[in-house]
Protein backbone atom coordinates (compact mmCIF):
# COMPACT_ATOMS: atom_id res chain seq x y z
CA UNK A 1 0.00 0.00 0.00
CA UNK A 2 2.91 2.19 0.99
CA UNK A 3 4.67 1.59 -2.55
CA UNK A 4 1.58 2.57 -4.07
CA UNK A 5 1.23 5.73 -2.41
CA UNK A 6 5.00 6.78 -3.10
CA UNK A 7 4.77 5.58 -6.66
CA UNK A 8 1.25 8.30 -7.09
CA UNK A 9 3.30 11.22 -4.82
CA UNK A 10 6.07 10.14 -7.47
CA UNK A 11 4.14 10.56 -10.48
CA UNK A 12 2.55 13.71 -9.53
CA UNK A 13 5.82 15.21 -9.13
CA UNK A 14 6.63 14.12 -12.22
CA UNK A 15 4.26 15.59 -13.52
CA UNK A 16 4.41 18.92 -11.81
CA UNK A 17 7.72 19.00 -13.39
CA UNK A 18 6.31 18.48 -16.39
CA UNK A 19 4.24 21.39 -16.39
CA UNK A 20 6.63 23.78 -14.78
CA UNK A 21 8.84 22.70 -17.85
CA UNK A 22 6.11 23.53 -20.04
CA UNK A 23 4.75 26.65 -18.93
CA UNK A 24 8.20 28.68 -18.04
CA UNK A 25 10.59 26.65 -20.76
CA UNK A 26 14.42 25.72 -20.09
CA UNK A 27 15.50 29.56 -20.49
CA UNK A 28 12.91 31.31 -18.02
CA UNK A 29 9.18 32.08 -18.34
CA UNK A 30 7.36 31.60 -21.73
CA UNK A 31 6.55 34.59 -23.99
CA UNK A 32 3.13 35.40 -23.29
CA UNK A 33 0.52 34.93 -26.50
CA UNK A 34 -1.47 38.65 -26.56
CA UNK A 35 -3.82 39.15 -29.39
CA UNK A 36 -1.57 41.87 -31.03
CA UNK A 37 1.61 39.38 -31.13
CA UNK A 38 -0.39 36.88 -32.20
CA UNK A 39 -1.66 38.85 -35.33
CA UNK A 40 1.96 40.41 -35.64
CA UNK A 41 3.10 37.03 -36.38
CA UNK A 42 0.67 35.84 -38.67
CA UNK A 43 1.64 39.27 -40.83
CA UNK A 44 5.19 37.95 -40.12
CA UNK A 45 4.44 34.67 -41.98
CA UNK A 46 2.39 36.16 -44.70
CA UNK A 47 5.32 38.68 -45.46
CA UNK A 48 8.08 35.28 -45.49
CA UNK A 49 5.61 34.56 -48.30
CA UNK A 50 6.54 37.45 -50.20
CA UNK A 51 10.16 37.53 -50.44
CA UNK A 52 10.99 35.07 -52.40
CA UNK A 53 9.03 36.34 -55.36
CA UNK A 54 9.92 39.17 -57.99
CA UNK A 55 9.58 42.81 -56.61
CA UNK A 56 7.95 43.35 -60.31
CA UNK A 57 4.15 42.07 -59.79
CA UNK A 58 3.10 40.86 -63.74
CA UNK A 59 0.00 39.14 -65.14
CA UNK A 60 2.20 36.04 -66.27
CA UNK A 61 3.28 35.67 -63.16
CA UNK A 62 2.12 32.30 -61.98
CA UNK A 63 3.11 32.33 -58.26
CA UNK A 64 1.19 34.42 -55.94
CA UNK A 65 -0.33 35.15 -52.64
CA UNK A 66 -2.64 32.87 -52.01
CA UNK A 67 -6.04 33.73 -50.99
CA UNK A 68 -6.46 31.09 -48.41
CA UNK A 69 -3.02 32.33 -46.24
CA UNK A 70 -3.88 35.69 -47.14
CA UNK A 71 -7.41 35.67 -45.18
CA UNK A 72 -6.09 33.06 -42.60
CA UNK A 73 -3.22 36.19 -41.06
CA UNK A 74 -6.53 38.79 -41.93
CA UNK A 75 -9.32 36.73 -39.76
CA UNK A 76 -6.84 37.87 -36.52
CA UNK A 77 -7.50 41.61 -37.31
CA UNK A 78 -10.87 42.29 -35.91
CA UNK A 79 -10.02 42.09 -32.25
CA UNK A 80 -8.39 45.28 -32.71
CA UNK A 81 -11.20 47.25 -33.78
CA UNK A 82 -13.34 45.22 -31.37
CA UNK A 83 -10.81 46.84 -28.79
CA UNK A 84 -10.89 50.55 -30.06
CA UNK A 85 -14.79 50.13 -29.01
CA UNK A 86 -17.80 52.05 -30.73
CA UNK A 87 -15.81 54.48 -32.88
CA UNK A 88 -14.51 51.47 -35.02
CA UNK A 89 -17.54 49.38 -34.97
CA UNK A 90 -18.32 50.31 -38.29
CA UNK A 91 -15.01 49.25 -39.73
CA UNK A 92 -15.23 46.18 -37.79
CA UNK A 93 -18.12 45.36 -39.22
CA UNK A 94 -16.80 45.98 -42.64
CA UNK A 95 -13.91 44.40 -42.36
CA UNK A 96 -15.29 41.49 -40.80
CA UNK A 97 -17.88 41.32 -44.02
CA UNK A 98 -15.33 41.81 -46.59
CA UNK A 99 -12.55 39.00 -45.23
CA UNK A 100 -15.90 36.40 -45.28
CA UNK A 101 -16.21 37.42 -48.69
CA UNK A 102 -12.71 36.10 -49.57
CA UNK A 103 -12.65 33.43 -47.32
CA UNK A 104 -15.31 32.24 -49.26
CA UNK A 105 -13.61 33.00 -52.27
CA UNK A 106 -10.91 30.91 -51.49
CA UNK A 107 -12.70 27.52 -52.00
CA UNK A 108 -12.71 29.09 -55.74
CA UNK A 109 -9.76 30.74 -56.39
CA UNK A 110 -5.72 29.95 -55.57
CA UNK A 111 -4.49 33.59 -55.49
CA UNK A 112 -4.91 37.70 -55.25
CA UNK A 113 -3.95 37.49 -59.06
CA UNK A 114 -6.81 35.36 -59.91
CA UNK A 115 -9.70 37.32 -58.05
CA UNK A 116 -8.35 40.31 -59.36
CA UNK A 117 -7.82 39.08 -63.51
CA UNK A 118 -11.72 37.48 -63.47
CA UNK A 119 -13.11 40.77 -62.20
CA UNK A 120 -11.07 42.77 -64.72
CA UNK A 121 -12.13 40.45 -67.58
CA UNK A 122 -15.50 41.04 -66.08
CA UNK A 123 -15.64 44.61 -65.35
CA UNK A 124 -16.42 44.21 -62.36
CA UNK A 125 -13.40 45.00 -59.97
CA UNK A 126 -15.22 48.14 -58.92
CA UNK A 127 -18.63 46.27 -58.57
CA UNK A 128 -19.84 46.90 -54.65
CA UNK A 129 -19.66 43.13 -53.67
CA UNK A 130 -17.31 42.07 -56.10
CA UNK A 131 -14.11 39.92 -54.61
CA UNK A 132 -11.60 42.70 -56.07
CA UNK A 133 -13.69 45.72 -54.32
CA UNK A 134 -13.52 43.51 -50.85
CA UNK A 135 -10.13 43.21 -51.27
CA UNK A 136 -9.92 46.49 -51.39
CA UNK A 137 -11.46 47.85 -48.74
CA UNK A 138 -9.75 44.79 -46.18
CA UNK A 139 -6.20 46.23 -47.38
CA UNK A 140 -7.76 49.50 -46.00
CA UNK A 141 -8.64 48.37 -42.65
CA UNK A 142 -4.98 46.52 -42.42
CA UNK A 143 -3.66 49.74 -43.76
CA UNK A 144 -6.02 51.73 -40.83
CA UNK A 145 -4.67 49.86 -38.08
CA UNK A 146 -1.15 50.52 -39.20
CA UNK A 147 -1.53 54.50 -39.07
CA UNK A 148 -3.29 53.87 -35.87
CA UNK A 149 -0.28 52.41 -34.64
CA UNK A 150 2.16 54.59 -36.66
CA UNK A 151 0.69 57.81 -35.18
CA UNK A 152 -0.03 56.24 -31.88
CA UNK A 153 3.70 55.86 -31.36
CA UNK A 154 4.78 59.09 -32.52
CA UNK A 155 2.16 61.14 -30.23
CA UNK A 156 4.26 62.38 -27.09
CA UNK A 157 1.07 62.24 -25.24
CA UNK A 158 0.16 58.73 -26.52
CA UNK A 159 -3.20 60.11 -27.24
CA UNK A 160 -5.33 57.57 -29.10
CA UNK A 161 -7.78 59.75 -30.05
CA UNK A 162 -5.75 62.17 -32.04
CA UNK A 163 -3.84 59.35 -33.33
CA UNK A 164 -6.97 57.98 -34.60
CA UNK A 165 -8.61 60.89 -35.51
CA UNK A 166 -4.97 61.16 -38.02
CA UNK A 167 -5.09 57.71 -39.04
CA UNK A 168 -8.75 57.45 -40.18
CA UNK A 169 -9.01 60.86 -41.98
CA UNK A 170 -5.52 59.82 -43.81
CA UNK A 171 -6.36 56.55 -44.64
CA UNK A 172 -10.75 55.72 -44.52
CA UNK A 173 -12.49 59.24 -44.66
CA UNK A 174 -11.65 60.14 -48.32
CA UNK A 175 -13.76 57.19 -49.47
CA UNK A 176 -16.25 57.16 -46.71
CA UNK A 177 -19.71 59.37 -47.26
CA UNK A 178 -20.44 62.36 -45.18
CA UNK A 179 -22.67 60.10 -42.70
CA UNK A 180 -20.14 57.37 -42.13
CA UNK A 181 -17.54 59.85 -41.23
CA UNK A 182 -20.21 62.23 -39.14
CA UNK A 183 -20.29 58.83 -37.19
CA UNK A 184 -16.55 58.39 -36.89
CA UNK A 185 -15.56 61.08 -35.90
CA UNK A 186 -18.01 61.49 -33.12
CA UNK A 187 -17.06 58.02 -31.70
CA UNK A 188 -13.38 58.88 -31.40
CA UNK A 189 -14.76 60.82 -27.98
CA UNK A 190 -15.75 57.09 -27.11
CA UNK A 191 -12.11 56.03 -27.32
CA UNK A 192 -10.52 53.61 -24.67
CA UNK A 193 -7.62 55.53 -22.71
CA UNK A 194 -3.88 54.57 -22.89
CA UNK A 195 -3.87 52.49 -20.27
CA UNK A 196 -7.21 50.65 -21.11
CA UNK A 197 -6.15 49.93 -24.76
CA UNK A 198 -2.86 48.46 -22.62
CA UNK A 199 -5.25 46.58 -20.39
CA UNK A 200 -7.13 45.30 -23.73
CA UNK A 201 -4.43 43.67 -25.74
CA UNK A 202 -2.74 42.60 -22.18
CA UNK A 203 0.01 44.33 -23.36
CA UNK A 204 2.76 46.88 -21.19
CA UNK A 205 4.12 49.74 -22.10
CA UNK A 206 7.32 48.24 -23.84
CA UNK A 207 5.51 45.36 -25.28
CA UNK A 208 3.29 47.02 -26.92
CA UNK A 209 5.30 49.44 -29.00
CA UNK A 210 7.17 46.42 -29.71
CA UNK A 211 4.18 44.65 -31.61
CA UNK A 212 2.96 47.39 -32.94
CA UNK A 213 5.95 48.49 -35.02
CA UNK A 214 6.48 44.84 -35.86
CA UNK A 215 3.06 44.63 -37.15
CA UNK A 216 3.86 48.35 -39.09
CA UNK A 217 6.68 46.58 -40.57
CA UNK A 218 5.08 43.02 -41.61
CA UNK A 219 2.06 44.57 -43.23
CA UNK A 220 3.73 47.35 -45.15
CA UNK A 221 4.76 44.41 -47.75
CA UNK A 222 1.80 42.72 -47.86
CA UNK A 223 -0.25 46.40 -48.68
CA UNK A 224 2.36 47.26 -51.44
CA UNK A 225 2.00 43.96 -53.11
CA UNK A 226 -1.96 44.47 -52.90
CA UNK A 227 -1.56 47.99 -54.46
CA UNK A 228 0.69 46.64 -57.01
CA UNK A 229 -2.12 44.13 -57.85
CA UNK A 230 -4.25 46.88 -59.08
CA UNK A 231 -1.42 49.20 -60.70
CA UNK A 232 0.25 46.64 -62.95
CA UNK A 233 -3.87 46.32 -64.28
CA UNK A 234 -3.87 49.71 -65.00
CA UNK A 235 -6.45 50.02 -62.06
CA UNK A 236 -5.99 53.48 -60.21
CA UNK A 237 -6.15 53.33 -56.21
CA UNK A 238 -8.42 56.56 -55.41
CA UNK A 239 -11.73 54.68 -54.73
Amino acid sequence: MEEEEEEEEEREEEEDMFEDATCTGSYGPARVNTPLSVITEAFEDLADLLKPQRSEITKEDEDGLRVEDFCSACSHVPVLFNCLGFAFKFAEMEYVAKVKDLVEASKTFDTLHNILDLDVENETVKTPGSHSRNLRRVRQGLDLIRAIFEQFLIADDYSLKDAATTAYTEVCAPFHTWAVRTAVYAGMYTLPTRDQLLLRLNETDQSVEKNMRRYMEASRPIIEYIDKLFIQRNIKLDW
